[in-house]
């Protein structure tokens, strides 16, 4: 008997006999068997011959886009990228508005208020980036359009005291916040002049969705009000994050990020403090130094954009053509030196008073990879639980939040106590326990997604 391959396994008859290519569930089938990009691999003749392919002629889209013009995935690559950038410009704002804060702390003493209520929702578009990801582009175009979020996210918190030192040096504090007015507005005005709702139930009959009729009204949330008993009560939608939460791959996820991008912030507050008086820096200075972290996101950002998908692509050629979600975090093992020699080295220079061009050295090794480990571990969620995007954003945004706001209260403290060399040191030994657990998810992960089974949301 001629042994079954894996690409034959991976897209079952049951699933595909008489059902419409645009109705064909790949985003489930890939989940639960492992994607398919290239149409080659697929040995069912009547399944090619109906599945839509992307201009190049032999990748596979998931999802399959209807033929209505009013899906997500149908529209013009000016609009989808048009929201992109605003959603990631939005996202853009919420650490950017606290690291300006962060510069100018004593003298906003009465401004706290205003702050806190801040604080309630700035990090909202952080959350949904993977979301509207998810709804405009395919499959395979997943890891490169995070990356560009992504690129905003790890950008902000960097942005914010750059600015800030440079304006601060020759106007008062207030106009840091007002440059922040100012960008904040221009996000509203992008979002009520481009942004549309990404949301498309493709799994319920064309007869049964709701018709658009005003983007106005959707950008107000009453077509989605008049359409809310086809989607999730607010019951539902509460346990939808809690469903997420307790998927095993999901919750390892969030203790690896956010025991690896909690020193990004930890650091980002308090580096001022070192750096200071160990090199006789002024406001300006600081404002200069903030320019390492800006260029080595952006290196990161541009060598990601290749990096993802040439991951992808060495895992399928090793394993028939099929792409597991797991292969996202190969890219990992690759980011990982780069994240515990910066903060070695950057304990090593504050401890030992080297060069600052070689703490900037070490700062910058320590984001590159902090860059391309965000890309990875967000596309293998998204992968794992594609019904679930919003939710698993939402999480490991909140993960990278809880990291940061712990270490920021102990960093200088930690520091002044054992030394910088010590506490950095410690602080590189937790992220390789933390790689440790992304080698666990590439062993055991696809047992712990079967174990823990499907979503199985009422709509994704």
């Amino acid at each position: 008997m001629a042994e079954i391959s894996d690409t034959e396994k991976a897209i079952p008859d049951e699933q595909i006999e008489s059902t419409p290519s645009a109705e064909v569930d790949l985003d489930r089938i890939g989940e639960e068997n492992g994607y398919i990009v290239d149409v080659s691999l697929i040995h069912d003749k009547k399944l090619v011959e109906r599945l839509k392919l992307a201009p190049d002629g032999h990748t596979v889209l998931i999802p399959q886009p209807s033929d209505d013009p009013q899906d997500p995935l149908n529209w013009s690559s000016f609009k989808k990228h048009a929201i992109l950038i605003i959603i990631s410009a939005t996202a853009f704002l919420g650490d950017y508005g606290s690291a300006t804060g962060a510069v100018t702390l004593i003298p906003q003493a009465n401004f706290f208020a205003a702050r806190i209520l801040n604080g309630f929702f700035s990090t909202v578009a952080q959350g949904g980036g993977l979301m509207f990801v998810k709804d405009m582009f395919f499959f395979h175009e997943h890891p490169r359009k995070i990356n560009i979020w992504t690129g905003f996210v790890i950008l902000s918190p960097y942005f914010g005291p750059l600015f800030t030192a440079f304006i601060v040096s020759t106007q008062t504090w207030n106009w840091a916040f007002w440059v922040l007015t100012i960008m904040t507005g221009l996000c509203l005005l992008g979002i009520i002049f481009f942004v549309d709702e990404t949301f498309y139930d493709r799994h319920i009959p064309a007869s049964e969705r709701p018709v658009r009729k005003s983007r106005v009204k959707r950008l107000l949330g009453i077509e989605q009000w008049h359409s809310r008993k086809q989607r999730s009560s607010f019951y539902e939608a509460v346990m939808r994050t809690w469903k997420v939460v307790t998927r095993p791959t999901v919750f390892l996820s969030m203790g690896y990020y956010m025991c690896t991008f909690a020193w990004v912030v930890g650091i980002n507050t308090t580096l001022s403090i070192f750096v200071a008086p160990l090199y006789n820096f002024g406001t300006k200075q600081i404002g200069y130094f903030y320019f390492t972290p800006v260029v080595a996101a952006l290196l990161g950002e541009v060598v990601g954009h290749w990096l993802h998908d040439l991951a992808a692509r060495l895992y399928m050629k090793r394993h028939n053509g099929v792409l597991e979600p797991e292969a996202r975090l190969s890219v990992i093992w690759f980011s990982t030196p780069f994240i515990v020699a910066g903060l070695i080295l950057i304990g090593f220079c504050l401890e030992r008073g080297y060069h600052y061009m070689l703490t900037s050295l070490a700062w910058g090794l320590y984001v590159f990879g902090v860059m391309i480990s965000t890309v990875s571990i967000a596309s293998y969620n998204l992968d794992c639980y594609p019904e679930g995007s919003g939710e698993v954003g939402a999480w490991l945004n909140q993960s990278r939040t809880i990291g940061g706001f712990v270490i920021s209260y102990v960093q200088v403290e930690w520091a002044n106590a054992g030394g910088p060399e010590r506490s950095f040191g410690v602080q590189a030994a937790i992220c390789v326990a933390g790689f440790l657990v992304i080698v666990g998810l590439q062993v055991w992960g696809k047992r712990l997604r079967t174990w823990s089974g499907k979503l199985n949301f009422k709509t994704n």
